[in-house]
């Protein structure tokens, strides 16, 4: 499955930056594949692991903040792996040219 999610700090000021990287760097040393990108971070596994991960973050980001606010939308299609990849790749197919940049 592929989830997104993002956690917004409030409470610390308009910088949210320390706050991020403690998010990315927990879902980097999960070992699951992942896509940050400028409004969220797109996780692809398991359901328990990726809801872990997101769990840990959380967590780990409250920590610091008198509030915090998390939205996950899940993709699930099971028997399809490596969508983080493939999804791009199969528009990219479609209009003929890379949308990666």
């Amino acid at each position: 499955m592929l989830a997104e999610f993002s956690i917004i700090p409030i409470g610390k000021g308009e910088s949210l930056g320390d706050q991020i990287a403690k998010g990315i760097k927990i879902v980097s040393e999960s070992g699951l594949p992942f896509k940050a990108n400028p409004m969220g971070t797109v996780i692809e596994g398991e359901w328990d692991e990726v809801m872990a991960v997101v769990k840990r973050c959380h967590y780990e980001i409250i920590k610091d903040c008198p509030r915090v606010l998390t939205t996950i939308s899940i993709d699930e299609r099971p028997g399809k792996p490596n969508r983080i990849e493939e999804k791009l790749r199969s528009v990219e197919r479609r209009l003929g040219k890379d949308i990666q940049k």
